[in-house]
């Protein structure tokens, strides 16, 4: 390896000559010019970067011995935290103090594969499932199915016995686990209630299996056997099993599009060192490299432009349709595309300070920072768990003191009956199946409900921010005017369309869109040329046109002010006017826009009147976005705001009290869609997009809004009757199985029909929710 000793004359011409070689990567350096350097041990070492200088830096020694070695300085790993309460962070995986839910990484990585926790879950599920199964056809099958005859009942609870067991020891662990931590940190939630329910309704039937003697006669069927609940409490627990794994699915797939928005950055770049191009990976990059961006590929990094000129596709960062013309000195943004020219950039933020890094980060931590929804089942779990087992303790303790002989089985049959009747399965009902059903009937209006936090909140909403390109527009650009100077518009078209055929620009496709549409014939055009930054040049049928910007105009020493009021009132609607020269002199203007759907304006007016306050949050710039916005009638704009702002826009609505729904299409909407007290993504949109919103509108139009409020208030009114239904049943049948009726008429409520009571309770719940599909929208 090659070094300067910091100790040579200054004039010494040899020293001056050399070239060394980075101790980083081995790239050749020209000492004259080398701008990075750094002392070490008595040497100077030159570099060929800030990048290779600052990862020696962090361990000269695993450099200069040849064995490469973890950097003293290296940034800390990933935090972990709780899905359902994010306020805990851990440096690590494990499980939260407070439910007992897997810690999830917080920083979104391109890892790929399921996570762990769901691929546990999903193996407890289905061996629980296959398990569950006959047990539930051997309870059922004794009195519907007649297996007593061939099948002795005592033979049939010990072989469900045996089956269910390891469904609500194994399968089930994770639930118990949670549930003590519920009660350990005093944060009483559903899966209190599940351990309890099940594990009473477990233990009991293990006990009247084992030793169905210690019941009183009362509880003995004519074979002599005790009641058993074993199809209960596996049931109950493969059902809870099989809501997990779809939440952890449902997760994961915000995950995966997370990782798929950090695929848009390519993978490598190609750096320019000593005028040579270099393919690195894209982690080498550092902050002052020069880098080649080619035509038709991706910028690397945030940068700005070195050297050339270009049009870049910035719609995933802005969501403007158009491309942008860049040139020296301009910023461009990592994951953007570039098009028909190359240019070389410069670096400015790699890494994690990348825009579109910036933009996944902040979907993440908006995700984390909404608690998901629990249910109003959850909100009163704190207090009803305490209440029913403190009535079945006093149930217990009532019957042990004062019960009739034998007091034990009297007593624990008491408690038993309580904590069966108080099971949550209705509870646990009330709100899922109010849900499933409800998301269906959006499904058949075209709303899809991705979360049941976004429809409980939907009904809420006082504020709709609105994208413009892809929401409120169609999100492509169409010709929207083309007016000649003299003679037939039509002419003006085809000629112009037949040239841009050649062209790369977008702006191309739109206008041989427009010739197409009206069946024009397109010729091949002779001599094209591309003006970069400017238009484009050719021959056409004979005739010579030119087809671009002012600049284009004034290169070709054409006129443009006898159609300047005409170009301006187009620009007043938000287009983009592009003048044609024919033959040296003005032939027209073709005017490119993004129109707005056709629903759009019914929808808003629909939206103001159910009182909703509207505001335009846009990437646009304000000239049109303010052209849309007198067309629809919407009076507060938000223009030229980058996808960092809109989250901070939607925040600032929130912090002042309003309930904000979001909708957008773009990868620059997912920071704000994630944000809101609702997202609402278009079906037409982006993939990251639409995981980052709880809504989606199958055919993007925001009449779905309308018909997704009108579906929230259905649901929610019905979750809010179906918990009723489970309380009021809970309130009357858990003092009867207290034994309360025992001192007037001599009834202790079995825990067979305690069992009967809260299935009847579910039947009730789930009757009700069924009423929801014939919901007018």
């Amino acid at each position: 390896m090659t070094h300067v000793h910091t100790q040579a004359s200054p004039g010494d011409e040899t020293a001056a000559a050399a070239q060394a070689k980075d101790p980083v990567c081995g790239m050749t350096v020209d000492l004259p010019t080398a701008q990075h350097r750094h002392g070490h041990g008595g040497v100077e070492y030159a570099f060929c970067g800030k990048n290779c200088r600052e990862k020696f830096i962090a361990d000269p020694e695993a450099y200069l011995t040849g064995k490469r070695a973890t950097a003293p300085d290296a940034p800390p790993g990933p935090q972990w935290t709780c899905p359902m309460h994010p306020e805990i962070v851990r440096d690590g995986p494990g499980d939260c103090p407070i439910c007992g839910m897997a810690l999830e990484p917080m920083t979104v990585t391109l890892e790929e594969g399921p996570k762990p926790e769901l691929v546990n879950m999903s193996r407890r599920f289905w061996i629980g499932a296959a398990l569950a199964a006959p047990v539930l056809v051997l309870a059922m099958g004794g009195d519907m199915l007649g297996f007593d005859r061939f099948l002795p009942p005592a033979i049939s609870q010990w072989i469900q016995f045996v089956l269910a067991t390891p469904v609500v020891v194994w399968a089930g662990a994770p639930f118990f686990k949670r549930g003590w931590a519920s009660v350990v940190s005093r944060n009483l939630n559903m899966f209190t209630l599940i351990a309890l329910g099940t594990g009473a309704a477990f233990a009991f039937s293990v006990v009247a299996t084992v030793a169905p003697g210690i019941f009183p006669d009362d509880f003995r069927s004519a074979h002599g056997t005790v009641g058993i609940y074993f199809e209960a409490a596996a049931v109950i627990i493969v059902l809870v099993l099989l809501g997990q794994v779809l939440e952890l699915r449902a997760r994961d797939n915000t995950g995966r599009a997370l990782k798929a928005l950090l695929g848009l950055a390519p993978k490598t770049a190609r750096v320019v060192r000593d005028g040579v191009d270099h393919e690195v990976p894209l982690e080498e990059v550092a902050a002052g490299d020069i880098l080649r961006v080619r035509p038709g590929e991706k910028v690397p990094v945030d940068g700005e432009i070195a050297d050339g000129e270009s049009h870049i596709d910035e719609s995933m960062i802005t969501g403007e349709p158009l491309p942008v013309s860049k040139g020296a000195g301009d910023a461009v943004v990592g994951g953007t595309l570039n098009g028909a020219a190359g240019f070389t950039m410069r670096a400015t933020k790699v890494g994690a300070d990348t825009m579109l890094s910036r933009i996944v980060q902040m979907v993440a931590e908006a995700q984390r920072s909404r608690a998901p929804i629990q249910g109003l089942a959850d909100k009163v779990a704190g207090l009803f768990v305490p209440g029913v087992v403190a009535t079945a303790v006093v149930a217990f303790l009532l019957w042990l003191s004062f019960g009739p002989e034998p007091r034990l089985s009297f007593a624990l049959v008491a408690a038993v009956s309580v904590l069966i009747i108080a099971c949550p399965c209705a509870l646990g009902l009330a709100t899922p199946v109010s849900i499933m059903v409800g998301t269906g009937r959006g499904a058949q209006s075209g709303v899809l409900i991705r979360s049941a936090e976004a429809l409980e909140r939907m009904e809420k909403i006082d504020t709709l921010v609105v994208d413009k390109t892809g929401t409120l527009t169609e999100g492509r650009p169409k010709v929207v005017a083309v007016e000649p100077v003299d003679g037939d518009g039509d002419t003006l078209l085809r000629r112009v369309a037949s040239l841009e055929r050649g062209s790369e620009h977008p702006l191309a496709a739109a206008i041989v869109e427009a010739a197409g549409e009206k069946s024009l014939a397109l010729t091949e055009a002779a001599d094209f040329t591309v003006a970069a930054g400017k238009g484009v040049r050719g021959r056409v049928d004979g005739v010579e046109i030119a087809f671009g910007n002012a600049a284009m105009m004034a290169a070709e020493a054409v006129a443009v002010d006898n159609i300047d009021a005409a170009a301006d009132r187009l620009r007043d609607q938000g287009a983009t006017v592009i003048y044609a020269a024919v033959n040296g002199a003005l032939g027209g203007i073709i005017a490119v826009a993004d129109p707005v759907k056709e629903t759009t304006p019914a929808a808003l007016e629909a939206l103001r009147a159910d009182g909703l306050r509207i505001v335009m949050l846009t990437g646009d710039n304000r000239k049109t976005a303010e052209a849309v916005a007198r067309r629809l009638g919407i009076d507060e704009i938000e223009a030229d705001v980058l996808p960092d702002r809109k989250g901070a826009v939607v925040a600032a609505l929130k912090e002042a009290g309003a309930v904000v729904a979001m909708a957008g299409d773009g990868i620059n909407d997912a920071p704000a869609l994630a944000a809101a007290d609702v997202g609402i993504a278009m079906g037409t949109g982006t993939d990251i997009a639409i995981e980052s919103s709880g809504i989606t509108l199958v055919k993007g139009n925001l009449d779905g809004i309308v018909r997704a409020r009108h579906l929230s208030r259905a649901v929610m009114r019905n979750i809010r009757q179906n918990l009723f239904f489970a309380f009021i049943y809970n309130a009357v049948g858990v003092p009867i199985a207290a034994g309360i009726l025992y001192p007037f008429i001599g009834v202790l409520l079995s825990p067979m029909i305690a069992a009967a009571a809260m299935s009847l309770s579910s039947v009730s719940v789930i009757s009700n929710a069924l009423r929801l599909r014939g919901v007018r929208l």
